[in-house]
């Protein structure tokens, strides 16, 4: 996996398809946040190699596979790794003067095959979906990094037009959670200004959460999970009941009191419940939140929530979705009170869950055949609080 095709085919497919990788974020004559590509202002890419002075395997964790017949789980600990390498952890993406828009470290090992590709990127330009295929793109043009006129077997859709066609031809239906936040706002001692895009852009860069805690539990528990709180349902739907249920009990203990409301927040892929083109690829996630009494989540079974969840996310369309852009765009003050509402609190109990299975990265190839073993970092919300 050659530095010089990884960077080269980064270049490339920036250039031709995804400039708004190297934009920055910026606010317009009437108060938008906004992302601009300037060729005189451009957030250029990082891209560097590390060398480590150990083998890779030293930082391998196998777990072995519920059934027998199968091979057992390895993945890379990160948290290890950050610890015993000898690496800092590699600088992440931001919209600062003194850092890039995308990071990218190939990172060599030791007496080991193996060469591991470290990425980030905001957030606030892809959803999960969308990252996956400028990976996807990207790997095509490390592979024909030679080749001068390298074509997409399915290139992106880039056109914000067709997104706004869209939206223009759905009247707006507002979710119940942004009446909530109204209600709150409206309520709250120092309401933020209207026009609140211009100092979320002047404050400092959040720091990312260095350490998370990851679970790994066996695809038969979960399996088991889902036929004990409700076999009709999903398993992610069976663990968002067993997690609300969970954190509602934990803020009572902690609080001393019962929230009166109890929020679950599910991502959905825009693409599919709208006109908007499935290969659109930019941030097309909108937010599915169930809003529940409390009372009803402590006094139902875990069957009982899963199902309360599933018909709230049901409920939500690209009519909601019209909603929230127009909120983005013209109240953003609104869903940024409302992140102060919408937290763990005397007031909420709040779980937020995302599926990272719509992220097909086993498909990754720059060159070298797909990866054997994936391991994510963590998230940075910067550049979504800032937009």
């Amino acid at each position: 996996m050659a530095l010089d095709r990884i960077a080269r085919g980064f270049c490339r497919v920036v250039a031709e398809h995804y400039p708004i990788v190297v934009g920055r974020p910026t606010v317009t004559a009437d108060g938008r946040a906004v992302m601009a590509v300037d060729p005189a202002d451009l957030c250029l890419p990082d891209i560097a190699e590390l060398a480590v002075d150990r083998p890779a395997e030293d930082f391998f964790e196998t777990r072995s596979h519920p059934d027998e017949a199968r091979p057992a789980v390895r993945f890379f600990n990160l948290p290890r790794f950050y610890r015993t390498s000898g690496i800092r952890r590699p600088p992440q993406a931001s919209y600062n003067r003194d850092h890039a828009a995308a990071v990218v470290r190939v990172i060599r090992f030791r007496d080991s095959a193996y060469v591991a590709l470290y990425i980030s990127l905001s957030h606030v330009l892809f959803d999960g979906l969308g990252a996956t295929a400028f990976f996807n793109h990207w790997a095509a043009y490390a592979r024909h990094a030679d080749d001068a006129a390298v074509v997409l077997a399915a290139p992106p859709v880039n056109d914000r037009g067709a997104v706004r066609a869209y939206f223009a031809s759905v009247a707006a239906v507002e979710p119940p959670h942004i009446t909530h936040f109204r209600e709150c706002a409206a309520a709250l001692p120092m309401a933020s200004p209207a026009n609140i895009a211009p100092i979320l852009m002047a404050t400092p860069d959040i720091p990312p959460v260095e350490e998370q805690h990851l679970l790994h539990i066996a695809p038969a528990r979960l399996e088991q999970l889902r036929q004990d709180v409700d076999a009709s349902q999903t398993t992610f739907l069976a663990l968002a009941a067993l997690l609300t249920k969970t954190m509602l009990q934990a803020n009572i203990a902690a609080m001393g009191a019962v929230p009166r409301r109890s929020y679950v927040m599910l991502p959905y892929d825009c693409r599919q419940r709208t006109g908007i083109p499935a290969a659109f690829s930019g941030n097309l996630s909108f937010l599915a939140i169930a809003l529940l009494d409390s009372q009803a989540v402590l006094a139902g079974s875990y069957g009982d929530v899963a199902r309360a969840i599933a018909e709230h996310s049901a409920l939500t369309t690209g009519a909601h979705a019209k909603a929230t852009v127009d909120v983005i765009e013209k109240e953003l003050h609104v869903l940024y009170q409302g992140g102060a509402v919408m937290c763990n609190s005397p007031a909420t109990s709040y779980v937020g869950l995302t599926n990272l299975r719509y992220m097909p990265l086993h498909s990754l190839d720059f060159g070298a055949g797909g990866p054997e073993i994936l391991s994510c970092d963590h998230y940075i919300r910067e550049g979504m609080l800032r937009l």
